[in-house]
């Protein structure tokens, strides 16, 4: 065997491993969610009363929206993207708790990959982004959603929620590393996710904004993520602006997030673990 033979033998078996040690953290995370009922109900249970409440106390009238579809139309799509963004706040959740139990200090001194403890968490929080997506899709059409996209449209505006989510992960999976204890990540991801959610287009128009909040609800990267899914869902309606740039500008701030805060947890890992 050649040293270029052996070489490339090498590379592809650290890989072949490294993706192992991802997928086995990541089904590991999966099954701890499965096995706590708890876990499980809040998961299926938060995306549920979000999608009823907003449709049947703000989409009585409270907010007309003058649409094919009424507030409902606009409303899905936005609550979509609230609520993959709130399920990447379980990477910050996850990794303090595994932190403040000392399970990271066991992985390790495992013969590991030293990236499976962060993209195995952030790869199992994506996983647990698709079930949301599927619930909050079935409940929307159950009470009235009726896109009018085509499929491939949805499907692609559902996989621009997801990446936007899981890019943000990374950014949580930083403050999980910093935080003392699982309480203190989640008290720290609301001051940063809150006014991103509410102060955006995904509740009410931000032309029904004071002028002074309009600037920054209009370019700041989930008015544009809820602008490019909201026009791929329903763009045929005429109050569904058009996406000029919206959609790059969405996978753009996706790519530019995890450029910068995948690097940032990553060398807070390293210094944590």
């Amino acid at each position: 065997m050649t040293i270029a033979t052996q070489t490339s033998y090498s590379s592809k078996s650290s890989l072949h491993w490294a993706v192992s040690d991802v997928l086995t953290i990541a089904r590991r995370n999966m099954l701890a969610i499965i096995r706590i009922p708890t876990a499980l109900v809040f998961t299926i249970l938060q995306p549920i009363m979000f999608v009823l409440l907003f449709r049947y106390v703000f989409g009585s009238g409270a907010i007309p929206i003058p649409i094919k579809g009424g507030y409902v139309n606009f409303l899905l799509p936005g609550i979509i993207v609230q609520t993959t963004i709130f399920g990447a706040v379980g990477t910050a959740i996850g990794l303090a708790e595994d932190l403040q139990r000392g399970l990271i200090e066991r992985f390790r001194a495992l013969p590991m990959s030293r990236m499976a403890v962060l993209a195995g968490r952030t790869v199992s929080d994506l996983g647990r982004n698709v079930l949301v997506l599927i619930i909050i899709s079935l409940v929307g059409f159950a009470v009235g959603f009726r896109p009018h996209g085509g499929v491939m449209d949805y499907l692609f505006a559902c996989l621009i929620t997801l990446l936007f989510a899981y890019c943000l992960s990374w950014g949580f999976a930083y403050v999980g590393l910093a935080a003392p204890n699982s309480e203190a990540a989640q008290a720290m991801t609301f001051p940063l996710i809150f006014p991103l959610t509410f102060v955006s287009g995904i509740f009410v128009p931000i032309s029904k904004m004071p002028g002074w909040l309009q600037p920054f609800a209009t370019y700041q990267p989930v008015s544009e993520v809820t602008k490019a899914v909201r026009y791929l869902m329903d763009g045929s309606n005429q109050m569904i602006p058009t996406p000029g740039n919206s959609i790059w500008v969405a996978i753009i701030w996706s790519v530019g997030l995890i450029a910068i805060l995948g690097p940032l947890a990553t060398a807070k890992y390293k210094k944590v673990a």
